[in-house]
Formats: structure tokens, C-alpha cells, sequence
């Protein structure tokens, strides 16, 4: 479900791909738990993380998968980013059996930070029902106000990156919460990644 805060946005920004200092392609669909999903054929999607995701996640020694044929439900704890013992989970984004996982991201998890979009992609997942997939996702329209949204509850865990990267319309950092504290990376990633 969208934040209350979130309005519709008046003219839809559909093809800026950089919002508050995240790359964001807008041929995508997105959860709120900052996952994406692309429709890869008839019932099979391909999911992953956002690079706000990946970059709050930040450089992680491991990720942990759903098991294939594992049935997974939208808004489920399915993925663990691990800093040595401790981790910040992130929700699926769709309802479904896995498919496929992604064993490149699991040998390299670097890539996550690498190619959130591309070779970073977590996992593909059978959802039987063909609409079930894109409920409760952003609608294209709401994409802009919610990643500011986000953006301005990250940069308020990581405040000296706000002012450089909204001065510049620069990028956020691959290594912006490299310094947090980690309670204060449990934090952000309850926050924003809904978990």
C-alpha cells in the first residue's frame, strides 16, 4: 500500500531515470518495499532490488536466496543482506513459485551494488494468476513522489550526502552507509525496505 503522503504526481516523469540520486528505470514495475519486477514471459517475472535498496544494503559479504520451488508471497520476507553476522531483509515483491535464483549474485555479492538492474537481479518467479504480480505495486505515476519520499528518509539516516548530491543532482554514493552505525542501518533498512 502507498503512504498516505504520496499524491499522485500531475504530469507522470516517465522517462527520467534518475530521481534524488537514484537510478531508477521507469520500464519497471516497484514495490514500496524498494523491489522491482519485470515481466520476463507469459506468468514468469524477474525480481530485484533498487538501487536505493542496494545501496543502503551498501557492501554486503552475503545474500541469502529463496530456495527454487519455494512458493513465496508478496510482502514476504524472502532475501537477507548479510555484514558479517548481521543482516536487513527485504520483501518480495510478487506471489509465486521461485522459479530461479540468481547464483551469480550469491557467489559475487558485489554485484547487487554493481548492476542492481542487470546482472544483480535476485531471483524469477511463476505466478499463476497473470494480474497478480503487478497488484499493489506503484502505479507509474506515483514513482516520482515516492522515491523522493525515500530519498529524503535516507539522506535523514546519511544527513551530509543530502546537501552534496540535491546541490549537484549527483548520485548517491555505492558507499553511502559504509559509516552508519549499525543500529542505524537496521533502522533505515525497517524504513524503507518494509521489513
Amino acid at each position: 500500500m502507498v503512504a498516505p503522503a504520496i499524491q499522485e504526481a500531475e504530469v507522470p516523469v516517465l522517462g527520467q531515470e534518475v530521481l534524488s540520486g537514484f537510478h531508477i528505470p521507469m520500464n519497471l514495475k516497484y514495490h514500496p518495499g524498494h523491489t522491482w519486477v519485470q515481466k520476463e514471459r507469459k506468468n514468469v517475472h524477474r525480481v530485484g532490488a533498487d538501487e536505493l535498496a542496494a545501496v543502503l544494503a551498501g557492501p554486503v559479504d552475503r545474500i541469502e536466496l529463496p530456495k527454487p520451488g519455494q512458493w513465496v508471497r508478496q510482502g514476504q520476507k524472502v532475501f537477507a543482506f548479510y555484514r558479517g553476522n548481521e543482516k536487513i531483509e527485504m520483501v518480495s515483491p510478487v506471489e509465486g513459485e521461485v522459479v530461479e535464483v540468481n547464483r551469480e549474485i550469491a557467489e559475487n555479492p558485489r554485484l547487487l551494488l554493481e548492476d542492481p538492474y542487470g546482472r544483480g537481479w535476485l531471483m524469477t518467479v511463476f505466478s499463476p494468476d497473470e494480474e497478480s504480480p503487478t497488484r499493489n505495486l506503484l502505479p507509474s505515476s506515483l514513482i516520482p513522489a515516492w522515491i523522493r519520499e525515500s530519498a529524503e528518509t535516507f539522506y535523514r539516516f546519511q544527513p551530509q550526502l543530502a546537501g552534496a548530491t540535491a546541490a549537484d543532482g549527483g548520485r548517491a554514493s555505492k558507499d553511502a552507509t559504509a559509516a552508519l552505525p549499525l543500529e542505524k542501518w537496521k533502522e533505515a533498512a525497517r524504513a524503507l525496505l518494509l521489513s
